[in-house]
């Protein structure tokens, strides 16, 4: 999975959570290194987790393995178990906004948005939160592409996690950055 998907960046911010402290500057993470062998008895080194935190360089994905051992920190048994309490909406703020979930569609559904300044798309839910861009007007996205995500809320950005786009490789994508989207509709 990207590192930068939204689900990883909601797994960095509950373990934040869990230590009462951000994790910015190598001690953090030797200290997190550590926090995880006495909870797991795994080990993860210090470098993977800077990898992940992206603050050195690496690679873009991030290994299940790794998923499987932070999740355990936080008390899940496993990833999927922490994906599931993601769609859940446990731990988190609720979401006020008009928004549509991705586990609330069916599978063919369409969904309909735009962004600022002149950017229109029309998404078809092909179930287990992966989209195919339908219809594109005036953005980066083209239609046949694919993607992933679980949350669209008016308003706000919207995530894309492995986006496909042709023979390029995936890759993490925002669709309305600054403003986040200016229409969201089911059809």
């Amino acid at each position: 999975m990207q590192k930068t998907s939204p689900e990883i960046s909601e797994l960095k911010k509950r373990i934040e959570e869990q230590l009462k402290r951000k994790v910015k500057t190598p001690n953090d993470f030797i200290f997190l290194s550590g926090a995880i062998w006495e909870r797991t008895r795994q080990t993860m080194s210090p470098t993977t987790l800077k990898r992940l935190w992206g603050y050195v360089d690496g690679a873009d994905e991030t290994r299940n393995s790794t998923l499987e051992i932070l999740s355990q920190f936080l008390g899940f048994d496993n990833w999927d178990d922490f994906l599931n309490d993601i769609a859940k909406g446990n731990g988190s703020d609720p979401v006020v906004s008009p928004h549509i979930k991705a586990e609330d569609l069916q599978v063919g559904d369409l969904v309909k948005v735009s962004w600022k300044p002149n950017r229109r798309c029309t998404f078809r839910y092909l179930g287990d939160m992966k989209f195919v861009v339908e219809t594109a007007e005036n953005s980066k996205l083209k239609a046949g592409d694919t993607f992933y995500t679980s949350l669209f809320i008016l308003g706000e950005p919207l995530y894309l996690s492995d986006l496909i786009q042709g023979n390029n490789p995936p890759t993490a994508f925002v669709v309305g950055n600054k403003d986040g989207l200016c229409e969201l509709q089911r059809q």
